[in-house]
């Protein structure tokens, strides 16, 4: 799906500046549900503050995924791996799985991250 696969490379971006957080955030819908870690996030608002956090601590992040597949409930699902540089100078590495949805103009309505590692979200 290219708006997923696109949800991947900007998002890698985001951190940059304003322009490119503006990209990301064009994806979804404005009511979007984000999901980490079983840790519901609902709205926009909610989701640009997470961002505005995860990219105060990270310096760089570079995300690798399978394909997506739509599952029998019209989600849609991937595999992914993440290698990131936090403001600090350590570096980390996590993988895990993301199910999404799509409303009728493409927009993500439903993101939901599962990383392998449950406490990956503990500090958002």
């Amino acid at each position: 799906m290219e708006v997923l696969d696109t949800y991947f490379r900007r998002y890698d971006e985001a951190g940059k500046g304003q322009e490119q957080m503006n990209e990301l955030l064009a994806l979804f819908s404005d009511d979007v549900m984000i999901v980490l870690n079983g840790a519901e996030k609902p709205g926009i608002q909610a989701f640009t503050q997470f961002l505005n956090t995860f990219f105060h601590v990270h310096e760089d992040i570079k995300h690798m995924w399978d394909g997506w597949v739509k599952r029998e409930d019209g989600k849609y699902e991937t595999n992914w791996a993440v290698c990131g540089k936090l403001t600090d100078g350590r570096v980390y590495t996590a993988e895990g799985i993301d199910i999404a949805e799509l409303d009728d103009q493409g927009m993500i309505v439903y993101l939901e991250n599962v990383p392998k590692n449950p406490e990956l979200f503990q500090r958002y």
